[in-house]
């Protein structure tokens, strides 16, 4: 069962006793939001001009409007994170290719100092050998 939740709130001067489901600092925060929105309303020249039924209006069209631009925002901000994520997932592809071609870099580094090692030592008992046979001969 949902928990409802009471909140005693003031829209446009006037109190308001209202249940959700979400908390009453969240119901509160909702009322403040409307009476920010009525608040830039009355501040326009024409306020005192319409009727208050075409002040309702154009405060839900105010309303619809923030709601739809928030919603494409968050579209493009979620596309734009699967994109990101994309890209991460690529990038942590191309990075363990990369390990895995450096690791293999790595052996063939360490095989080819071997045998360079394994030649010098070569080199030097062959010219140990030579010096052996120039100094019997000569």
């Amino acid at each position: 069962m949902n928990n409802r939740t009471q909140a005693e709130v003031i829209i446009n001067g006037k109190q308001y006793s209202i249940i959700g489901c979400e908390s009453e600092e969240y119901l509160q925060k909702v009322a403040s939001y409307i009476n920010s929105k009525y608040s830039e309303i009355r501040a326009q020249k024409w306020f005192k001009e319409v009727s208050p039924d075409m002040r309702e209006v154009v405060l839900q069209i105010n309303i619809a409007d923030d709601y739809f631009k928030m919603k494409s925002k968050l579209a493009q901000v979620s596309e734009e994170a699967e994109e990101r994520d994309n890209e991460i997932y690529r990038l942590k592809h191309d990075l363990i290719a990369a390990q895995g071609e450096a690791q293999e870099l790595q052996r063939k580094l360490e095989k080819l100092q071997q045998a360079n090692m394994d030649e010098q030592k070569k080199s030097v008992r062959l010219e140990t050998e030579l010096n052996g046979y120039r100094k019997k001969y000569n």
